[in-house]
């Protein structure tokens, strides 16, 4: 039996996690919980990066003996170091309006094809390629580190990027499995601030008494850093006919593969390949997720299960949006901006709180249907089963409207997949039997039982409203 701690941060709230793991054991404890979000100043989004650290210490702090600690996040962000290891500002949120335009301008000089070819990632515009060409790099900016690197780095000195995350900057080389010397250059980046690459599971180094206040030696593991890459390796599946929605402020829905699909077909229809645990793929599309529920609950100041209850009661289709639209990107009056877009697109606003949640969650099931859809047509793959993981598997309306617009069972839980994953990994490391994926997915389901949402309703509904949906781009 192994003691370890996750660390496990999204893009609203982040968690330290004690876990207690073995053989036919798998137990998570919270340890400390804390706000995350994005902190204006001067006119530009960053994180509270020193916050985020700051609270991962207080919550080490009252783990006790532990054999390990592992870090995941959100992708594509970055803090700099300079010569004497020093970081150059807070990191940048990724909804800041910096790129706006950037990935117009990168594509005209490296072509699309050529871009996807390579990376074989999703064109979103605050990759970190286009967050990189949004503005000129420090000139002692020596070293670039994605989030959980740099938290890494403050823990142990060591310094490195691992794989995962890695695969999300667009300036990864999918095939070679390496940074894409050539796309950097491409970029006018400097090759050497780009560090060596780390496999999940490597020990990156131990903890620094002097620097964290922990007691010296602890190790920290390399985990499957993006925290969707670690949530993952939590699905409970059998086999693999099955695909994942890793549900909270965003939503990413795809399928696990053995390699990546470069084709044109899953260029045009914006398909992302990132790397996961053990080498495998992920081949997924970003869709918006809860993220403009969580805006509309934080402007009209109500409680969550509140506008749920109404939702339920709300009239079906009633009102429909494109949740992936760009003007749901940015924070901001969410009812107002999905007032917009229905005027724009000839419908009725809708008419209450409840109406309004009802329109995100069947538009967020829609834009489900139509990527699963599209994945399993791209990639020759059926699936059997979907299983919602993250925080978004407690939301019973999106479960089931989920169920109802793909057509196939779904599986929800477990909710705290990423720290699961996370722990598993480092568990693996430490000696634990766990060969591969299939024996770490065994115990999650022993460990963590699914809830059961079985599709209901007609289907032609469903066609009807990813019709009139999709119809308004």
């Amino acid at each position: 039996m192994k003691r370890v701690a996750a660390v496990d941060l999204g893009a609203s709230s982040g968690r330290v996690m004690l876990s207690e793991v073995g053989a036919d054991v798998l137990k998570l404890r919270e340890l400390n919980r804390f706000w995350n979000g994005p902190v204006r100043v001067g006119g530009r989004l960053h994180w509270d990066v020193l916050h985020l650290y700051r609270s991962i210490l207080e919550g080490l702090a009252v783990a006790g003996p532990i054999d390990s600690i592992g870090i995941d996040s959100w992708a594509v962000d970055y803090g700099l170091l300079d010569d004497a290891g020093r970081l150059l500002g807070n990191p940048v949120h990724y909804r800041d309006s910096r790129t706006d335009g950037v990935m117009e301008r990168v594509l005209s000089t490296i072509p699309t094809t050529e871009l996807y070819a390579v990376t074989g990632l999703q064109q979103l515009p605050f990759n970190t390629i286009y967050q990189l060409a949004a503005e000129k790099l420090p000139a002692d900016a020596i070293t670039l580190l994605m989030i959980p690197d740099l938290l890494a780095y403050w823990l142990t000195g060591e310094i490195g990027v691992e794989r995962t995350n890695a695969s999300t900057t667009q300036l990864y080389d999918v095939l070679a499995r390496d940074w894409s010397d050539e796309l950097i250059g491409r970029a006018g980046l400097p090759r050497p601030v780009f560090p060596a690459l780390r496999e999940p599971g490597e020990v990156i180094g131990s903890v620094l008494p002097d620097e964290t206040g922990l007691a010296a030696g602890t190790p920290v593991i390399a985990v499957g850093s993006h925290d969707t890459a670690s949530a993952v390796v939590a699905v409970p599946a059998v086999g693999e006919r099955f695909a994942y929605i890793s549900s909270g402020t965003w939503s990413l829905v795809g399928l696990e593969l053995d390699a990546p699909v470069l084709t044109d077909d899953a260029r045009e229809a914006n398909f992302t390949n990132e790397g996961g645990v053990d080498g495998r793929t992920r081949f997924l599309r970003n869709v918006m997720g809860l993220w403009i529920l969580q805006e509309c609950q934080r402007v009209w100041g109500a409680d969550l299960d509140d506008l749920l209850r109404a939702g339920a009661d709300a009239p079906p289709f009633a009102v429909l949006i494109d949740p992936d639209a760009p003007e749901f990107l940015a924070p901001g009056n969410m009812p107002a901006r999905i007032d917009e877009q229905c005027l724009r697109t000839g419908q009725e606003p809708p008419r209450n709180r409840g109406s309004a949640v009802r329109c995100i969650l069947e538009s967020l099931a829609l834009a489900y249907r139509r990527t699963l859809r599209a994945a399993q047509t791209i990639a020759d793959r059926e699936v059997d089963v979907l299983h919602v993981i993250g925080g978004g598997s407690q939301n019973e309306l999106l479960c089931q409207l989920t169920a109802d617009a793909c057509g196939v069972p779904v599986l929800a839980g477990p909710v705290e997949a990423s720290a699961l994953g996370n722990v598993l990994v480092q568990a693996r490391a430490l000696g634990e039997p766990f060969p591969d994926l299939s024996a770490m997915r065994a115990l999650v389901r022993s460990t963590h039982s699914p809830r059961r949402y079985d599709p209901q309703g007609k289907p032609a509904d469903w066609d009807a409203a990813e019709s009139r949906v999709f119809g308004t781009r």
